[in-house]
């Protein structure tokens, strides 16, 4: 049974830093394609950043230098450090894994993320 728990949000103001985790309930973890995407009523889910079993990471145009995807494979848990926030990263962000091995195609592919945390909440002013 895989579970995946979002923690980090918070409201922040614009240029300032968060660091979001997720951990992951996931036996074979390590194995596993994960990414961060995020949501608003206005663009729908969009991928963040991805990142496969060997260490490979892909990131949206709009995050490239300021986010950072990474993963602790002994303790089961992801990581998006987003750095010189902007309003328009507003969202509910969300963790996303599954064993698939073309992660980098998955960030435009959210559908083809098996399993999905609960989200956290992202609010830059």
């Amino acid at each position: 049974h895989v579970q995946l728990v979002e923690s980090g949000g918070d409201s922040v103001q614009a240029g300032g830093s968060l660091r979001l985790s997720c951990v992951a309930s996931i036996d074979t973890y390590s194995r596993y394609c994960m990414g961060w995407f995020r949501e608003t009523p206005d663009k729908g889910r969009e991928g963040v950043a991805t990142i496969d079993s060997d260490g490979n990471t892909t990131y949206a145009d709009s995050v490239k230098g300021r986010f950072t995807i990474s993963r602790d494979n002994d303790k089961h848990i992801l990581y998006l450090e987003m750095n010189t926030l902007k309003p328009e990263d507003t969202a509910m962000y969300y963790c996303a894994a599954d064993p698939g091995s073309d992660c980098a195609r998955y960030l435009a592919r959210p559908a083809d993320f098996g399993y999905w945390g609960q989200g956290t909440q992202v609010t830059v002013s």
